[in-house]
């Protein structure tokens, strides 16, 4: 690994803010205690620092040596889970029912050490904004942001962003080429019956065996009717009905979540899911009501900047730790919406197995949105030094908008 010399010495102090953001924290557009920590610290290192976008977010402002009217945006986000924590460590959050269970705190501490190193050298011509959004998890914090002006006011060429990976080694990344991430969008149907005695089902329509039927048949939605190369998952992930042992409900409600890599695809199956919730209800003699809220678009990295983006990971760590064509996940990110406003590249950093994590964690493994999870501190050092490489080469090749 090269890594930029200088984080390797104040690495501490850079974990200690990442442990303290841990301990504190903050759901979406609450990220006021976050907000300000990064706020200080980039201050303390002589970055302009704009706040009130997307509510909590910030950029800051890193001048170099030069202004050679080039830029370049680096992201992290800030927000917490809903999420009771298991962990017991001394980091573990102080606030019940919170928990940075997906590592937004070491993102923000990465990008926070890349900050202060290029701060502090501005070895490099142009611009470079940091960006530090809110409200990533489901919430639109990035739409929020690019409405409040994000790349009107911070005219970024290009937008890069990366999350921590459990599972794959420290020292290694993935990246791809088109859509590493799936678009996010969830489904609410409600199915109107007639309520009745239980020992009477015959007086009424009772939704409850609509709402069975209807779940059995979503599933077909992805094996009989889409395209089995263009992949697609659909899971019903709630059932609602009911309150008492002896009584038909007049009401049952089904919840759930569709990922997929194309808009083709989430049109048929937001089609489909109306289709059928329609017609399987009225065979009970129930009616039904269809929500489907599309969320995040895929994360779709662009091939120029995708590029550009391994040539600088193969100089940090060797191509031999870089997958360059890493299999997608079903995941969302609302970094897409990023992505559909700059050309741009988003990639994983290697978070271990989870055997980083100190005594006191919790049983659990430490993969993402789970109660024992802890970001690896290890990364900190290895994120930042690519962040500061990416910004140094970016801006020191003649823009090609081609």
């Amino acid at each position: 690994m090269k890594l930029v010399e200088p984080i390797l010495e104040w690495q501490d102090e850079i974990i200690a803010i990442r442990r303290d953001i841990h301990a504190h924290p903050e759901l979406a557009y609450q990220e006021v205690r976050s907000s300000d920590l990064v706020a200080g610290q980039l201050e303390s290192w002589g970055v302009e620092v704009h706040r009130g976008l997307g509510i909590t977010g910030l950029v800051g402002v890193i001048r170099g040596k030069t202004d050679s009217g080039r830029s370049i945006g680096l992201r992290a986000d800030m927000d917490a889970l809903p999420i009771q924590e298991l962990n017991t460590f001394e980091h573990a959050s102080k606030h019940p029912g919170k928990m940075h269970a997906c590592g937004h705190d070491g993102h923000t501490a990465m990008l926070l050490a890349a900050s202060r190193y290029l701060a502090q050298h501005r070895d490099f011509d142009g611009t470079v904004y940091v960006i530090f959004q809110p409200a990533e998890e489901g919430r639109l914090g990035a739409k929020k942001m690019i409405e409040d002006g994000l790349f009107t006011r911070f005219p970024a060429e290009a937008v890069f962003g990366m999350h921590n990976w459990p599972g794959m080694e420290v020292g290694r990344f993935g990246v791809c080429a088109g859509p590493i991430m799936a678009s996010s969008n969830y489904f609410t149907i409600s199915i109107m019956g007639k309520g009745a005695h239980a020992a009477m089902p015959h007086l009424g329509c009772d939704p409850i065996m609509a709402a069975t039927h209807l779940a059995q048949a979503l599933q077909t939605i992805v094996t009989r009717n889409r395209n089995p190369y263009d992949p697609a998952v659909l899971s019903v992930t709630q059932i609602h009905a009911g309150s008492a042992d002896n009584a038909i409900p007049d009401r049952a409600e089904l919840r759930g979540t569709v990922r997929a890599f194309t808009r083709e695809t989430v049109d048929l199956i937001d089609k489909r899911i109306g289709e059928l919730a329609e017609r399987i209800s009225e065979g009970f003699g129930c009616t039904a009501d269809f929500v489907f809220d599309r969320k995040y678009p895929p994360t779709y990295n662009h091939p120029r900047e995708t590029a550009f983006s391994v040539q600088v990971l193969e100089g940090l760590v060797g191509a031999a730790n870089v997958d360059a064509a890493v299999q997608p996940s079903m995941a969302g990110e609302d970094f897409a919406l990023m992505l559909q406003e700059r050309p741009g590249c988003y990639i994983w950093i290697g978070n271990g197995q989870g055997d980083h994590r100190m005594p006191g964690h919790g049983e659990g493994p430490c993969m993402l949105h789970n109660p024992a999870y802890d970001f690896n501190d290890h990364l900190i050092p290895l994120g930042a030094s690519y962040w500061i490489r990416l910004a140094q080469a970016w801006l020191s090749q003649p823009y090609n908008d081609k």
